[in-house]
């Protein structure tokens, strides 16, 4: 199996333009979504050639995707743009199961109950970014609990077991890793790979499916698949990864000191996600335009090449599209007008996330520590005490450094409200109920 990654010989500084055929595979690359391919020269051959189909798995171990997975999310979006046809597939019966892969320890397992309704706030997110329907490009959502509750134990490990080395098995990291770090890895979890490689095969038999995207961490699992799919089937698969996004800094992305940034309006306002794309460092505006928008290259090469102060219009059209993509225009164009009349007219917008807090509490003067954790500005009493006595806090703008400090009825703005800050962008409105 040939594989084409970005440590391979090949250059990646061709004139893409004219190194591929089709136009999923060079946009793929020219936007900074390529890590490694089982294939790429034969995978770009078939795209050029007929309609593909492809999928992406997620578990449903939470009602909401987070900005993590919205690299692999917007890899569906191109694919289905550029005329082939998204697979999601739900992993109903992996979630039973656990994926190690880049796990510490053994995650917790999910109910029947649970899983479905995650299931359903999965879709949600979907249906923003892909369409669903009927039509040959259409995408399809999939539970890999269709065939995987029906599975007998004894035949599937004699006809699909006997493929797997565990020799191999152990090399890959997300289980090497866990290892290493002598961690415990469960049986349960050890058969994830064997059954993450076991839907590639079923959705090649049902769906006529090709082609299986993820990041970089699950490019064991993907080659698994597309090997067991050449050894029981004869058939050509092929395995596309996207390389592991950290920001500038080196952090994780998608995470923040507030907690994940979540793709569901119910768990994450259009504001606060719109606010952190406003927040993006400036040495990763220029990739994050090219991976969360549709902008075309030559625009995005204007705005990333922006200095000192001019970035921050980049920053904004950046929030904009990508807030758009996820929540809608209108949501994005409010978000932008309740940051302009935050943070340019020092204003106080009614459209800043918003906490009610009972009159009877603020008529006897409310702990400030224990608002700014309920306002989710702070995760705990501790981390609110150390935010005011480093002058981080604010109340209607005002710096308040007494740690025992209260807020009260005699804080209410003209708005009825009163505006509680950790430092100079974050900002939660407390309103009297």
């Amino acid at each position: 199996m040939a594989i084409w990654g970005a440590r391979a010989s090949r250059n990646l500084e061709i004139d893409i333009m004219t190194a591929f055929k089709s136009e999923f595979v060079r946009t793929l690359v020219e936007r900074g979504f390529m890590h490694q391919c089982t294939d790429l020269d034969a995978l770009d051959e078939l795209a050029a050639r007929q309609r593909i189909t492809a999928y992406i798995g997620y578990d449903c171990t939470a009602p909401s995707l987070h900005v993590g997975s919205l690299v692999q999310i917007m890899m569906q979006r191109h694919l289905q743009k550029t005329g082939h046809q998204p697979i999601v597939l739900m992993g109903g019966g992996t979630t039973k199961v656990g994926d190690p892969s880049g796990k510490d320890a053994s995650r917790q397992l999910l109910g029947d109950d649970d899983i479905v309704a995650n299931m359903a706030g999965i879709r949600e997110v979907f249906s923003r970014f892909v369409d669903f329907g009927e039509g040959a490009g259409d995408a399809v959502m999939v539970n890999n609990d269709d065939w995987l509750s029906e599975l007998a134990y004894i035949p599937f490990l004699r006809d699909m077991g006997r493929h797997f080395s565990i020799n191999r098995m152990l090399s890959f990291d997300s289980v090497k890793l866990r290892l290493e770090r002598e961690q415990p890895l469960t049986f349960l979890e050890f058969n994830y790979m064997i059954l993450q490689a076991y839907d590639f095969l079923e959705l090649n038999r049902r769906h006529d499916c090709v082609l299986q995207l993820g990041g970089s961490d699950q490019w064991g699992n993907i080659v698994n698949g597309v090997e067991l799919g050449r050894r029981v089937d004869g058939a050509a698969l092929y395995g596309f990864t996207t390389p592991l996004l950290t920001l500038a800094s080196g952090a994780k992305m998608g995470k923040t000191a507030q907690g994940a940034i979540w793709l569901n309006p119910d768990m994450l306002s259009a504001y606060d996600y719109w606010q952190f794309w406003r927040n993006t460092e400036d040495a990763d505006v220029g990739r994050f335009l090219r991976l969360f928008t549709e902008l075309p290259l030559d625009e995005i090469a204007k705005l990333e090449a922006l200095q000192d102060a001019e970035i921050n219009e980049a920053k904004k059209i950046l929030a904009e599209h990508a807030t758009d993509m996820c929540h809608g225009a209108d949501a994005a164009k409010a978000a932008a007008e309740t940051a302009r009349q935050t943070f340019e007219e020092g204003s106080v917008a009614t459209d800043l996330p918003t906490v009610d807090v009972p009159k009877a509490e603020l008529q006897g003067g409310a702990v400030l520590f224990e608002l700014l954790r309920r306002a989710g500005l702070c995760k705990s009493n501790g981390e609110a005490r150390r935010l005011i006595k480093g002058g981080g806090a604010r109340v209607n703008d005002k710096s308040v450094a007494e740690e025992m400090a209260k807020v009260s009825m005699d804080d209410i703005t003209a708005g009825g409200v009163i505006k509680l800050s950790a430092g100079k962008k974050r900002h939660v409105l407390i309103r009297p109920a």
